[in-house]
């Protein structure tokens, strides 16, 4: 791989030097992905109410609701249906390729869903329609994820590795909280029958800008080093097969799946505790169970305020995992869960808005300790010929069979118990998964990947490491 004339990779005797203004670039294409999938999912769950009357009014509301959420379920049901597709299509033809496949469907889905014709319009063909959008952008996110978690981890430096991998989830919380807060504005200045009428496409069909500026970003990119890296080494060998890849997987590193799947829990756990299941546990089961609640809309704003503090410190927290090594950070967000998962689900029970924030911004500083870390430390744990395929499939799979069933599974041991504390001890059990999975994990910050040559920020940096490897 030669030069680029400052628009890629360098590579200086076995070293590849990525200079920041094409790290920056690399950066927030694969970040606007997350915006744009977050966003979907903030627009969504503040709009639920809405979309109810709009695509099940026929239906008795709780029965409604029911309905609205097990739609938007469905997408984590066929996630790790995508990531069986794209995961070994972006081993094989490349990283670009894919994640502008999967923006494209993303922003699509969603902005479709905005001009979705309502029940009173269609009947049953709205609600079958919303369906068929949530499966598309289930099958987009299977890919994305991973396919952005590599790409950033191949073209970061080894040393701000995970500084940089920290923007993805920087992306993540950007998009939600857009969502979220564009759809609390919108309540705010318009009238219910304007939201009811038409106010509710709004939020979904400014998706569309967001899929067309994360397309631009990925076409204006070359392929990852390491990537290209992996073509140069095998010009006469067209790589694995999906098949051949997906064995790899489950057959030479099911190890390490287990290893980054436990990760995936504790960190997913704690996400969707906090984002999907936390407001139904503040606005409706505490005070179902004759504790103290909060209204519906300042758990929203509670909520928006805590995600916007984790914005503000995660990109910190990358930059201390590169100082001091991902397992200690993992480690302290696990134990952690253990220690704080109980005191903070009793902080909520109390009741109040200044002890319910306490409780929220607890559970939201555990989860920052995952999403600034995560994003550079599961890269690193698959080599390159498998590495897109790998996250893919692992990340998808303990996601939807752990973070997206979060919110069902704790309402279910709430309501069969009558313990109000059981959104306590699942975070003490992910905990526990975590702080084994820490413990075990091998110490990757500062390394090179597996199967790529090292990678610095700068010439300088390329010839001190090239004196001391020659020394």
């Amino acid at each position: 791989m030669g030069t680029s004339g400052g628009t890629g990779p360098d590579d200086l005797d076995g070293v590849t030097i990525t200079d920041e203004k094409t790290m920056r670039r690399a950066v927030a294409a694969a970040a606007i992905g997350n915006v744009t999938e977050w966003y979907d999912f903030g627009v969504y769950a503040y709009l639920v109410p809405i979309i109810t009357k709009v695509f099940f009014s026929e239906l008795p509301k709780p029965v409604a609701i029911v309905y609205a959420f097990a739609v938007f379920a469905v997408s984590f049901l066929v996630r790790p249906l995508g990531g069986f597709i794209f995961g070994p299509l972006g081993d094989r033809i490349g990283r670009t390729k894919v994640l502008a496949i999967t923006v494209i469907m993303m922003a699509a889905g969603t902005t479709v869903l905005g001009l979705l014709p309502t029940y009173a319009a269609v009947g049953v063909a709205a609600p079958l329609l919303v369906l068929l959008v949530r499966v598309v952008q289930g099958l987009s996110t299977g890919g994305e994820y991973g396919g952005a978690m590599t790409f950033i981890a191949e073209y970061s430096a080894d040393r701000r590795r995970g500084f940089f991998g920290s923007w993805l989830e920087f992306g993540t919380l950007t998009g939600y909280v857009l969502g979220a807060g564009l759809v609390t504005i919108l309540q705010a200045v318009l009238s219910d029958a304007q939201m009811l009428s038409w106010g509710w496409r709004l939020p979904f069909l400014l998706a569309l800008p967001l899929g067309v500026a994360g397309l631009y970003l990925r076409s204006k990119l070359e392929e990852t080093p390491a990537f290209e890296q992996l073509v140069d080494s095998s010009e006469e060998d067209e790589g694995l097969s999906a098949k051949e890849a997906l064995r790899s997987v489950f057959v030479e590193h099911w190890r390490t799946m287990l290893l980054a799947g436990g990760l995936v829990i504790a960190w997913n756990v704690t996400n969707y505790m906090l984002t999907s299941y936390v407001p139904t546990y503040l606005t409706e089961t505490l005070p179902a169970s004759g504790e103290h609640g909060i209204s519906e809309e300042a758990s929203n704003l509670l909520q928006i305020v805590v995600l916007i503090v984790l914005i503000v410190v995660i990109t910190f927290l990358g930059r201390l995992n590169d100082r001091i090594g991902r397992r200690p950070v993992l480690l302290i967000g696990a134990g952690a869960l253990v220690v704080l998962g109980l005191p903070s689900i009793l902080l909520l029970r109390v009741g109040g808005l200044v002890t319910t924030f306490l409780g929220l911004l607890v559970m939201g500083l555990i989860l920052v300790c995952f999403s600034s870390t995560a994003p550079s430390t599961l890269p690193a744990m698959f080599p390159t010929h498998i590495r897109y395929s790998g996250l893919s499939v692992t990340f998808n799979l303990f996601v939807s069979a752990f973070g997206g069933t979060t919110a069902i599974v704790v309402s279910g041991l709430v309501l069969a118990t009558g313990d109000l504390n059981w959104p306590g001890y699942y975070l003490i059990a992910a905990g526990v998964i975590g702080v084994v999975c820490a413990y075990l994990l091998k110490e990757s910050n500062g390394r090179p990947l597996e199967g790529a040559q090292p990678a610095v920020a700068t010439e300088e940096e390329a010839r001190e490491l090239i004196e001391t490897r020659g020394k």
